[in-house]
């Protein structure tokens, strides 16, 4: 018989002596395992005696299962190669929806994956100061403005705030619980998966050092993300300035508040701050807000926040920032003209800077663009072959949905011979103000200078019979086709709940579904789906000449 070996472990977890009981006995379980010594479960250090060769995977499988994590710790170096499974050893630096996507799809390829995670915390900016937190508070917004002020004849209602801490303790609790449910709970069973908490730094390309710890790797991913930028404004550091970041920790309503920017960002926190009650003035560089889409667009969004008592100043050159007694004072140019704002309190949402400073790139060879963002391939590689990059760090689409598709696809590119280009083709995006902005493919500039030749048909929401019940004919819905095929390009949606219309249109791009086929497509009869379907009829009829069910 083979003489048995000894076999080291560190055991994290484990809170009393009924813990140290239970994991020794899943590891007595295992076939060959002959002993077991835990010397306490404080310490975690464990001296396993097993025979014939058994794979150290099966042991740390056994503690996973009893719900610990564990740790090989051999200091013979014939021991750790004998007990080695040969598993890729891949390094994710950041926490976000890109990493923990590319961990879960490195685990079921095999390999053995360490994240290391600094900043916010594991979640990153969408569940902790993002996506999460801004919709619910959206809605919370939104359900506190209707009441006083819906269209529906006969009904009085009114709305008031009595405990705006508690507000923000709601969301919190949900930012939380998702934070838990979908990101810790969801790779804590699996145990090729360590988080490590500390700044991580690259020696080389496949050295990473954390917390003065030397971690080898065979493939690295860069998925730490992005933060907020500061435009270059004198005396702005030196004020009490609020970002996404900070605006979500608020405990008392601000009376006034000056959001510095006009897209998506600065444009869900200026409706949702003015629907709970702060008076808000949103001052934007360019000559419109979403200054990337179309003036029939904007201007339409810009009149509907208005009505809603929003301040809009555009074409707004930023000179001073300064603070005197509890108030923030904004010095802007304006058409040559000096102006000057106040208010409690001045939100920065004018842009976004990449997590990779004091990371070791540069000195590895990873080449940033002249913005410091991460320069990726169509593969997801870096200039540094076996380096890869995933999520806003690219500074590209700052999406979660595209973080969470990169960080895949760079770890399938990254731990797999084949190696897949990213397509985004048909990316849907969304402004959640209400109403949504939403779209997917092109618009007219686009197509135009794309070569298409292309037409329009603009449906104005009076026309959609469930806008009508609802009392809410606010937008319109543009769909955008090839002329040559019938086939749809794009489209642009200003709606209360556009959102929900973006993916039939995502889906007939991607498939190539023509506009002929969704106009032959029977729709469910007063739902706002229904209004793709008279759009598409739009292109070669007259909406008004249509009965009641688009016929």
């Amino acid at each position: 018989m083979a003489q048995p070996n000894l076999y080291k472990m560190k055991i994290s977890g484990m809170t009393c002596d009924s813990c140290v009981r239970h994991a020794k006995q899943k590891l007595e379980k295992v076939p060959s395992v002959e002993s077991v010594q835990i010397d306490s479960w404080q310490d975690g250090n464990t001296e396993v005696v097993f025979a014939n060769g058994i794979d150290a995977g099966k042991l740390v499988d056994a503690i996973a299962g009893a719900g610990y994590r564990a740790e090989i710790i051999n200091d013979n170096p014939e021991l750790n190669a004998t007990n080695s499974t040969n598993k890729q050893q891949f390094v994710i630096l950041g926490g976000g929806s890109a990493a923990f996507a590319a961990a879960i799809k490195a685990n079921e390829l095999g390999a053995s994956v360490k994240i290391i995670n600094d900043g916010l915390p594991i979640g990153g900016t969408c569940v902790n100061v993002g996506c999460v937190p801004s919709k619910t508070l959206l809605r919370a917004a939104e359900a506190y403005h209707k009441a006083a002020h819906h269209p529906f004849s006969g009904i009085q209602s009114t709305s008031r705030i009595t405990d705006f801490k508690a507000l923000m303790q709601q969301k919190q609790d949900l930012v939380l619980d998702l934070r838990q449910a979908k990101y810790v709970d969801i790779v804590k069973d699996l145990h090729n998966i360590e988080i490590i908490n500390g700044r991580a730094r690259l020696l080389t390309r496949d050295t990473v050092e954390v917390n003065g710890r030397k971690i080898p790797a065979d493939k690295i991913l860069i998925a730490t993300g992005a933060a907020p930028a500061l435009p270059d404004v004198p005396g702005l550091e030196d004020v009490d300035y609020l970002t996404n970041e900070s605006a979500f920790e608020l405990e008392k309503l601000p009376e006034s508040l000056i959001v510095l920017g006009g897209r998506y960002v600065a444009l869900e926190l200026a409706q949702l701050f003015n629907r709970f009650g702060s008076k808000v003035t949103v001052l934007q560089r360019s000559a419109r807000i979403l200054p990337t889409e179309t003036a029939e667009l904007t201007d339409t969004l810009s009149g509907f926040l208005r009505e809603e008592g929003m301040e809009i100043i555009t074409g707004v050159k930023l000179q001073a920032v300064e603070q005197s007694n509890g108030k923030i004072r904004v010095i802007a140019s304006i058409n040559g003209e000096e102006k000057r704002f106040e208010a409690e309190k001045v939100l920065v949402a004018t842009g976004r800077k990449p997590n990779t400073k004091n990371m070791g790139l540069e000195e590895t060879g990873v080449k940033l663009n002249d913005r410091g963002f991460l320069l990726a391939d169509e593969h997801l590689q870096t200039s540094v072959p076996g380096i890869y990059g995933a999520g806003d760090v690219l500074g590209e689409n700052m999406f979660v949905y595209t973080a969470a598709y990169e960080g895949k696809l760079a770890a399938e590119n990254a731990l797999q011979a084949e190696s897949r280009k990213r397509n985004y083709t048909a990316l849907p995006w969304v402004v959640f103000t209400d109403p949504q902005v939403a779209g997917v493919g092109m618009d007219e500039q686009q197509a135009q200078d794309a070569g298409i030749d292309f037409d329009t048909a603009i449906l104005p929401l009076e026309y959609i019979p469930r806008s009508l019940a609802a009392r809410d004919t606010r937008g319109f819905i543009k769909l955008i086709r090839n002329k040559s095929n019938d086939g749809l390009i794009g489209a642009r949606i200003l709606a209360a709940e556009g959102s929900e219309l973006l993916m039939q249109i995502a889906t007939a791009i991607r498939f190539n579904i023509k506009v002929s086929d969704l106009r032959d497509m029977l729709y469910p009869y007063l739902t706002l789906s229904e209004g793709i379907k008279l759009a598409a009829i739009a292109f070669d009829k007259d909406v008004k000449e249509l009965s009641c069910c688009a016929t």
